[in-house]
């Protein structure tokens, strides 16, 4: 994926949907667990070391399965290489709910179901579609036929 350095170092300074200091261990083979800042911004999992500004890495959190590995960790792997995973180690089993839960309600296709899910709602209420304002409802993104199951 191609991506400019800098706009992805602005992003990782915007306020985040939670941030904590969490135990992270890479996927390759022998990663030892590490003590990492981790912040969600949109739909970026930005990781630091807890001593500097800038981030040593970042996951897009799109095509990703985010699973339970023990009652305070989880893992995310992504489609492409489900062997690959990344390992995180919160602090208690509340903790580590509240993360999966976001993570999983991060990426794109989340908020694309969401919004048509909504619209559907509102319109069945009002009878109006609520996107016709922004003259973006015709789009095919937003169209309930394009969701794959």
């Amino acid at each position: 994926m191609r991506y400019n350095e800098k706009e992805l170092q602005a992003l990782s300074r915007q306020p985040a949907e939670l941030a904590a200091e969490l135990g992270m261990r890479g996927p390759k083979k022998g990663s030892v667990l590490k003590r990492r800042l981790v912040k969600l911004v949109v739909n970026f999992l930005f990781y630091f070391r807890t001593d500097e500004a800038e981030p040593v890495g970042a996951l897009l959190l799109e095509r990703c399965r985010i699973s339970q590995e023990e009652p305070s960790g989880f893992s995310i792997c992504f489609m492409e290489d489900p062997e690959r995973k990344y390992h995180f180690e919160c602090c208690s089993e509340e903790q580590c709910q509240e993360w999966m839960g976001a993570l999983r309600r991060a990426s794109y296709e989340f908020m694309r179901r969401s919004l048509i899910f909504y619209r559907n709602e509102i319109q069945k209420m009002t009878g109006k579609d609520p996107l016709e304002q922004f003259g973006i409802s015709e789009e095919a993104r937003f169209q309930l036929g394009g969701l794959k199951a």
